[in-house]
């Protein structure tokens, strides 16, 4: 069962990258007592969630943290190595909390797994987004059609703060 808003966000370790290489950080660390903006998305590198999805964020980040947003993450089934890097590649400076959920743990604990096994990719998240006061879901906006960012955009997330 996916988790849906008033939930609370389970425990969990992702990763992160930083100077020292990739350093594990605790669910705890990013969302208690916080409000955090977390969208999530198949892959780094793939063309909607770099040519739109985190695009947007990296845009709007600065109007989103005005509204009172502790953190805005960007999460994928991909490693830290390469979240670190598609970081660089797009921009997102210290704005963007680039989070590795490498090995899919964390997207199975909130039932957002997007199985794309068949076109070769394995285990992904969903496309999502959600603004979490600490640590309770308040909005979760997840695309049904592949290629869109409308519900978990920037966009979006920024009408509703």
């Amino acid at each position: 069962m996916a988790i849906k808003p008033g939930d609370r966000i389970p425990d969990a370790t992702l990763f992160h990258m930083t100077t020292e290489g990739p350093k594990p950080i605790t669910v705890s660390e990013i969302f208690d007592g916080k409000k955090i903006v977390l969208f999530a998305l198949p892959g780094a590198f793939t063309p909607t969630c770099s040519n739109q999805h985190l695009p947007g964020f990296v845009r709007h980040a600065d109007a989103i943290l005005q509204k009172g947003v502790s953190t805005i993450a960007c999460l994928s089934v991909n490693d830290a190595f390469v979240m670190g890097a598609w970081g660089k590649a797009q921009g997102t400076g210290d704005k963007i909390l680039m989070l590795a959920d490498g090995s899919c743990t964390f997207t199975k604990m909130l039932g957002l797994v997007l199985d794309v096994t068949a076109r070769g990719m394995g285990e992904r998240s969903q496309r999502y987004a959600m603004i979490v006061d600490d640590r309770v879901v308040r909005y979760l906006g997840f695309e049904t059609s592949p290629g869109a960012a409308v519900e978990s955009g920037a966009e979006k997330i920024l009408s509703l703060l």
